[in-house]
């Protein structure tokens, strides 16, 4: 199917002229105009990963094409691929097959440069906070207590812990990746310049030697990290090869940040669509929860509906070959969706050609078992056809009207927000702390963290904070081995177990199966 230029899908959506800055024929950033309407809110989630990929963004634009052929005003708003997991474990994230957003490539690498700048303006703050401190130190900062970390998107295990001097004095720090930075988080949850440079500006970036918080604001700081932020905060246009519009805007990672794309380009598509299929990063104990949790409060607008995408194979790796024993951990992301969040929702399973029939059957038996409804897909092989029961039963359950709960409420203090999160959503026995986190939590209350959201970050392999604890394991210890205070976007991150904010390459990385050819032609990237 053949591309419509980029200004005409804008013109499409109602935008003009002088709301659209293209970045050639097929990319455009749009301003961040926001009216009335609401349309319908459409969560994709997926069970737990394992060795093989869930294929979540595949089966989201699948389903986005879907509607679009069946003639829905439909908006696709999906994350930014991080250039670590693109060149790391996981390959490029625009879908795959027939399910694709394009171009692809571009999405893939640099694309309009957000990450760059949500970079440059991270590092520029670290930078600032440094030269305040070479200049005289005028706010007094206690050099052992600095708490801001540089950023870049690559995974680079060596930048996890560094050191440096300043004059006479040794700055202990570390790098995370882009994806996991404050900045970035600040940028998804803000919706407009005005609450962007307050967000900045809230941001804690150490302690002074009387022990009192010292802010970005204080530095004086957030008005020029605003300034490199000034494009990256409008949404970035392009469309699927079906021609479904698509906003691709933003990307904090699901497991060490919050999961979610901009809410900049979610109300956008609100308003400007009556279905918006969007993603949140792995499953329900990851970007689902944290899009219910955190975004949806920002926003003040819960899913409609959930799609909940699973995968035969991996329900065999979490069973060890049975699909029966693997079929425990659906089980477990489906009683999150039912009976802690009750948002109707609907399993989606991503099949694959060497699927059998009689293991297809079985899964969906199962899923009924349970109450679920359960729709077979075929996005990557069939594009928009092969979702169009997906499309529909999603249509009938978007009109249910259900009231959306959440796992805590935001006049619980941190440690009953982890607690409930870990027991209601994880499955947990109990909640443990070091002594570290401890210090760390009584230092957020001290300055108000206790309103704060919490961020768990964990790994995606599990429900547990052990990566090596499949399917789903019940009355385990969660352990929390340290925190994060994120007040800029106003989040308490906790770190479970041996979870890491900057990643490092595996043995095998991605990057030894691309190619670019002499003409520039690129393969291997997702």
């Amino acid at each position: 199917m053949s591309k419509i230029q980029i200004k005409n899908i804008a013109k499409s959506l109602g935008l003009k002229e002088e709301e659209v800055s293209l970045c050639g024929n097929e990319i455009a950033k749009v301003e961040n105009v926001v009216g009335d309407k609401q349309g319908k809110l459409i969560l994709v989630s997926a069970m737990t990963s394992n060795k093989t990929g869930i294929g979540k963004t595949t089966i989201s634009i699948g389903l986005a094409d879907a509607l679009n052929a069946m003639k829905k005003n439909v908006l696709l708003a999906l994350r930014e691929p991080s250039l670590g997991p693109v060149f790391g474990i996981k390959g490029g994230a625009t879908g795959g097959g027939k399910a694709r957003v394009e171009p692809s490539d571009d999405i893939n690498l640099h694309f309009t440069g957000d990450f760059h700048a949500i970079t440059s303006a991270n590092n520029l703050l670290a930078s600032i906070i440094d030269n305040h401190i070479f200049q005289g130190n005028e706010l007094d900062i206690d050099t052992e207590k600095i708490f801001f970390k540089r950023c870049l998107d690559v995974n680079d295990r060596s930048l996890r812990n560094v050191e440096y001097k300043i004059g006479k004095q040794t700055i202990k720090t570390g790098f995370n990746i882009t994806a996991a930075s404050e900045v970035m988080a600040i940028a998804c949850l803000s919706d407009g310049m005005m609450s962007l440079k307050k967000n900045l500006g809230n941001i804690l970036v150490a302690l002074n030697k009387n022990g009192d918080p010292v802010y970005a604001k204080d530095l004086k700081a957030e008005n020029s990290m605003a300034i490199l932020l000034k494009d990256a905060l409008k949404p970035n246009l392009v469309q699927t090869i079906e021609q479904t519009p698509a906003l691709v805007h933003l990307g904090p990672f699901a497991n060490i940040a919050h999961g979610c794309n901009s809410i900049m380009a979610t109300k956008f598509a609100l308003s400007h669509a009556d279905y918006c299929v969007t993603e949140a990063g792995f499953g329900s104990d990851l970007g689902a929860e944290k899009f219910i949790n955190i975004k949806s409060r920002v926003m003040k607008k819960t899913p409609d509906a959930v799609v909940l995408v699973i995968v035969l194979q991996v329900l065999k790796e979490h069973g060890l070959g049975d699909i029966e024993r693997g079929f425990e951990n659906v089980k477990k992301h489906i009683q999150n969706f039912r009976d802690v969040f009750k948002i109707p929702f609907v399993v989606a399973i991503n099949k694959h050609k060497n699927d059998s029939e009689k293991d297809l059957k079985l899964v969906e038996t199962l899923c009924k078992k349970e109450g679920a409804k359960v729709e077979l897909c075929e996005a990557f092989e069939k594009g928009g056809k092969g979702c169009k029961t997906l499309a529909t039963t999603v249509l009938n359950i978007c009109d249910e009207n259900s009231k959306t709960c959440f796992a805590y409420q935001l006049n619980d203090d941190v440690k009953t927000k982890i607690e409930k999160i870990a027991k209601k959503i994880y499955g947990a026995g109990s909640v443990s702390y070091s002594q570290l986190a401890e210090e760390k939590l009584a230092l957020a209350k001290r300055i108000g963290g206790d309103k704060f959201f919490v961020n768990i970050a964990k790994t995606q392999f599990s429900f547990s904070d052990n990566k090596d604890l499949l399917g789903a394991p019940i009355g385990f210890d969660f352990h929390i081995s340290d925190i994060e205070i994120r007040s800029g976007a106003k989040m308490i991150v906790a770190i479970a177990g041996s979870m890491l904010l900057m990643p490092g390459l595996s043995k095998s990385p991605n990057y030894l199966r691309m190619n670019i050819s002499n003409s520039g032609e690129i393969s291997g990237l997702f």
